[in-house]
């Protein structure tokens, strides 16, 4: 099926102020077909000379009146040398200083069936750019100077889009394909179901957004294009749109492991318009803010008790201890006093583990070997194992350092591992195995060969104090290794196999930065930090070249291409940060590690994690190494 003229219309319309260029059609008699409100925006112009059918002389005659071009002695010759031009209809490019003081370049390309195509961009930011570099000359090498000329003309190139502007023109013949230009740019799935269901348009970004999907979409049913899984997380938001109700939805895309956001606008045909987004670095980033903040309330509650029951065990412990010094104390006494002490002991360890789940900790990812790890788990795991008790580990990672708190995690499948190996008794199997979802998580699998988890096991396994080994459980383990997946982004799930119980502790997979030594952009506006960071990472073996803004950092990105690492402050001098530096990072670009004091629940901190690795300040050589150097390499 496909979109009515108003649908079009309207869809065309908001593409086009998508566009941060002014944009006008005029056709071959010189009357406006269309603009965009960017144009409106730039040349402050009245509603009447934004509607198709407003005549360029109007427009001309309205800017020279309110000075658009400076002082104009006769306006009415002014104007129709202007329009004469434009009726020669040919290509012309023009840059000119507008009345306010912005520089603006002006593009304008005859249409094959008469009349024009204009875009007007504005290229101050550029002109700038182009004066910071001849300014800042001296202090750049010679190789960016020999370069510097070609970057303005590349630049120019770029803001002026005659790539774009060619490529728009054609579109801009058929509606649907202007339509289909404005979606595509988007990082989301558009598209839109008709009353029974099935797609009438989409866009091309559904395997993007969900993986594993098909690319062919029109006039196919959304449950068999999406699977039932998906379609049946969705359908009470999507019949509440086909009832004529927005609404917005999250799920787990089981098939893609992605957390997915879905936003459903009913139509006035029955249909309804579906907007989805991946929203699983967001889903993520979340999850460790709510069990940081769960765990800061649980501090402030135990601390409090700790302290109070920490005094009281020991004034048990210093009088029981007095009591077992008198003589006078009958002999059947004195295993009373030894278990009154050995249970006050036993209450001290269990107030420090209490402390230790609730206490401030502070995740210090690094870059990590992931075979290096299990390694080293392997050596610590064994010993505590009975002889008859195997234990393997199955490494399906990739060959490449990853970000990981690898103490924490270690910890943590210890933890399961002790476990597991209390399920088994004197003999069984214990099997890990590691393996990367979809580039979206790290997925330890532990399984053993024991009875498996009980059913109120499999409901309470998480919940502090609950155990199922009597006396000898604290009910902490399973509590503890729950918090620092939580902690980290993560997430932790129970189940029973044929065989025993298994548990899979999913966390989020952030690739390490792939650089050992080269050429390093360091991006900071502090000149004694900049030292500082320099020298450091000169000791590590990097070459270093320094820039003070994203701005200066981008042109040396454009003229530098044998640069291997990026790292950059968050927060810099002038109006683009170092997430906007990020952004303009393309494909070919070398990796990235943004730095900041910012506090982790700071909105630019979490966007930040989002794009890449995040070294807090202070930090020290040991805290670069630890994020940018693998640990066998560091070790080397």
């Amino acid at each position: 099926m496909q979109l009515n003229d108003t649908q079009t219309n309207a869809m065309t319309a908001a593409g086009l102020n998508l566009i941060a260029q002014a944009l006008t059609i005029y056709d071959a008699e010189l009357k406006l077909v269309l603009c965009n409100a960017p144009f409106q925006q730039m040349f402050d112009l009245p509603r009447a000379l934004v509607m198709p059918g407003a005549t360029f002389q109007e427009t001309i005659t309205h800017l020279a009146q309110t000075g658009e071009y400076g002082d104009v002695a006769d306006v009415d010759a002014f104007v129709a040398e202007r329009v004469e031009q434009a009726r020669a209809f040919a290509p012309h490019y023009m840059e000119r200083t507008r009345a306010n003081g912005r520089t603006i370049s002006v593009e304008g390309s005859p249409l094959p069936q008469g009349g024009w195509v204009t875009v007007y961009t504005d290229i101050t930011r550029t002109k700038q750019q182009e004066a910071l570099l001849r300014a800042r000359s001296d202090a750049l090498s010679g190789q960016v100077i020999a370069h510097a000329e070609e970057l303005s003309a590349t630049n120019r190139e770029l803001a002026a889009m005659n790539a774009a502007l060619e490529e728009t023109k054609r579109q801009l013949i058929h509606s649907e394909a202007r339509t289909r230009l404005t979606t595509e740019m988007m990082p989301a799935h558009i598209a839109h179901v008709d009353s029974a269901g099935y797609y009438s348009y989409s866009n091309r970004q559904l395997n993007t957004v969900m993986p594993g999907r098909p690319a062919d979409l029109i006039g196919r049913q959304i449950r068999d294009v999406l699977g039932a899984q998906a379609h049946d997380s969705i359908k009470p938001s999507l019949d509440k749109a086909y009832a004529g109700k927005p609404s917005i939805v999250e799920f787990t895309d089981e098939a893609s492991a992605r957390r997915i956001r879905g936003a459903f606008t009913p139509d006035t045909n029955g249909g309804v318009y579906i907007l989805s987004m991946d929203v699983t670095e967001e889903t993520q980033n979340r999850t460790a803010l709510q069990q940081t903040r769960r765990r800061e309330s649980a501090a402030q509650v135990i601390s409090g008790l700790a302290h109070d029951f920490s005094n009281l065990l020991t004034i048990i412990l210093g009088m029981q201890s007095r009591l077992g010094r008198l003589d006078a104390l009958p002999a059947a006494a004195h295993p009373l006093v030894e278990g009154t002490l050995a249970a006050a002991r036993r209450g001290g360890a269990l107030l420090s583990t209490i402390a230790d789940m609730t206490g401030a900790r502070t995740l210090r990812p690094m870059a990590t070997d992931i075979g290096t790890m299990l390694a080293d788990l392997s050596v610590m795991a064994r010993p505590t194992l009975p002889e008859a008790v195997e234990f393997r580990i199955e490494n399906h990672m990739p060959d490449r350092p990853v970000l990981l708190d690898s103490g924490l995690v270690q910890d943590g499948l210890l933890n399961l591992i002790l476990n597991a190996r209390d399920a088994c008794g004197t003999s069984g199997l214990i099997t890990l195995s590691v393996q990367l979802v979809h580039d979206t998580w790290i997925e330890f699998n532990l399984r053993d060969s024991g009875p498996g988890f009980s059913p109120s096991a499999l409901e309470n396994g998480f919940t502090p104090f609950f155990t199922t080994k009597g006396a000898e459980g604290s009910g902490l383990g399973l509590a503890m290794v729950y918090d620092m997946v939580k902690s980290a982004g993560g997430d932790l799930r129970l189940d029973n196999t044929n065989s025993g119980a298994q548990v899979t502790m999913r966390l989020p997979y952030r690739a390490a930065v792939a650089a050992t030594t080269g050429l390093v952009l360091l991006v900071e506006d502090a000149d004694d930090l900049r030292a500082l960071v320099r020298d450091m990472l000169m000791g590590l073996g990097h070459s270093v070249i320094e820039a003070a803004s994203a701005d200066e950092a981008t042109a040396l990105l454009a003229n530098l291409p044998d640069i291997a690492l990026v790292l950059s402050d968050i927060q810099l001098v002038g109006e683009a940060t170092g997430l906007d530096l990020a952004k303009r990072l393309g494909p070919d670009a070398p990796p990235l590690v943004l730095m900041t004091s910012l506090p982790t629940d700071d909105p630019l901190f979490l966007d930040a994690q989002k794009r890449a690795p995040v070294l807090r300040k202070p930090f020290g050589t040991d805290d670069l190494t630890a994020l940018i150097t693998p640990k066998e390499i560091a070790a080397q």
